[in-house]
């Protein structure tokens, strides 16, 4: 599974993305879930989920299987890798994943 590509874009501070939780942001046209998980990792994702359609992804629970990091959809529950986006639970469900980097404690998304 390959990243997305679009325009690198600052989106937030660090400090704004807490441990665990998500935040949506609007970047161009797309809205996008940014997530902070302990060990300091930032990770993107499309916000809309596969299943129901909504924009909720952000709102998802934060947590691993093992190593992978993970995001459970707040709608039904499937469970995707944050790394690349494909769901655990069923590997036809993809929701996009971008790049992101912290550069000066600032989250960019993009290339």
């Amino acid at each position: 599974m390959t990243l997305q590509t679009m325009t690198a874009v600052v989106v937030c501070g660090y400090d704004a993305l807490l441990p665990e939780r998500g935040v949506a942001a609007l970047v161009g046209d797309r809205q996008i879930a940014l997530f902070r998980t302990y060990d300091g990792s930032v990770f993107a994702l499309g916000n809309q989920d596969p299943v129901s359609g909504a924009n909720v992804m952000s709102r998802g629970i934060v947590g691993s299987r093992g190593d992978v990091p993970t995001v459970a959809s707040p709608m039904f529950k499937q469970v995707y890798d944050l790394r690349t986006g494909v769901c655990l639970d069923d590997p036809e469900l993809v929701i996009p994943a971008y790049p992101v980097n912290v550069v000066d404690g600032q989250v960019i998304v993009g290339d």
